[in-house]
């Protein structure tokens, strides 16, 4: 239903595809001590780290990792087992508020985390900055956006002209988008605007940025495959430092990225190509054998290409919906 000549590609908003290396590997170190309990969610459970091992095959040498729905699963698994627990604390400004939350409410001493929250508006700026791949115009997040709101976007749509629309997710949403991105360059306009205005507001959700602003700061963050990107991570506090599973258990982040070999997960993140472009795609690299991120997670980009068995781009572009 596209017009020929548009290409819509992935970004990097797939949370478990971009958290590095290095923490994923503390997470692994902090469970193998066998010093605490560790919690996470379900896709971070399979990612490959340092040679190829994971949360998954920590727990299978005889590490206590368990998989919860939310934070506050792991806050009453620690009030309840009255042992150290640790929660691998993943996501964009979607989730961070509900970490913040917790700690705010007030966790037991036996609990803390590892901060793995990560900003996507200065990851944005940093793919334009980049200029690796051509971008015309950015179908903004609609979960992220429902936080943020749309305001945080427009300083970079001004700085970089390029027109943005915050999407929601069903068909009609993402076409409507689209449209919307379209029209603004046909009219030379660079703006931001809500096509999701059923859940997002400019402003965004006051209160859960007020919670992220008293728990957390920005500091600059390892994006997996990707790199350093200024000011795109979010850490403690002061007031909240002590609940900082790596100061905690004394684990050190090694900032040592390893991209297993022929693995394009990265080029995939940054938009350069397609899934089916990466040489390991649906072949050695599978939803159920995956080798990298992107078809670990059920929101990465390689996992739904293969699970609507797109093979190339006559698959991609003549799907039957």
């Amino acid at each position: 239903m596209l017009p020929r000549g548009l290409e819509v590609r992935s970004g990097p908003g797939c949370p478990v595809c971009v958290t590095s290396v290095s923490e994923v590997q503390a997470a692994i170190e902090i469970a193998l001590s066998r010093k605490a309990v560790l919690t996470t969610y379900g896709d971070m459970f399979r990612v490959p780290a340092l040679r190829g091992m994971s949360l998954m095959k920590a727990k299978a040498k005889g590490a206590d990792v368990r998989i919860v729905y939310s934070i506050s699963d792991s806050v009453k698994l620690a009030e309840k087992l009255g042992v150290e627990v640790v929660h691998f604390a993943i996501g964009f400004e979607t989730t961070a508020p509900t970490t913040a939350a917790e700690l705010i409410r007030g966790v037991p001493e036996n609990f803390s985390v590892i901060v793995s929250h990560r900003l996507i508006p200065p990851a944005m700026e940093y793919l334009l900055k980049s200029g690796d791949v051509a971008i015309d115009g950015f179908l903004c997040p609609g979960h992220v956006s429902t936080i943020i709101g749309s305001e945080p976007y427009e300083p970079i749509a001004k700085a970089f002209k390029k027109p943005m629309v915050v999407g929601g997710f069903e068909p009609l949403d993402v076409l409507a988008s689209i449209l919307m991105i379209l029209e603004q360059m046909r009219d030379g306009r660079c703006e931001v605007e809500i096509e999701y205005s059923r859940s997002v507001k400019r402003e965004g959700n006051v209160k859960a940025k007020r919670f992220m602003e008293e728990v957390f700061e920005p500091c600059d963050g390892d994006w997996r495959g990707i790199g350093v990107i200024p000011s795109s991570k979010l850490r403690l506090r002061e007031g909240y430092e002590r609940f900082d599973a790596l100061k905690r258990f004394d684990v050190e982040l090694s900032f040592e990225e390893e991209m297993p070999r022929g693995c394009r997960c990265a080029d995939v993140l940054k938009g350069l190509i397609y899934p089916w472009e990466c040489p390991l795609y649906n072949k050695a690299c599978t939803p159920l054998t995956p080798i990298g991120p992107c078809a670990v997670s059920v929101e990465g980009a390689c996992h739904i290409a293969m699970k609507h068995g797109v093979k190339g781009p006559e698959d991609a572009f003549n799907l039957e919906l």
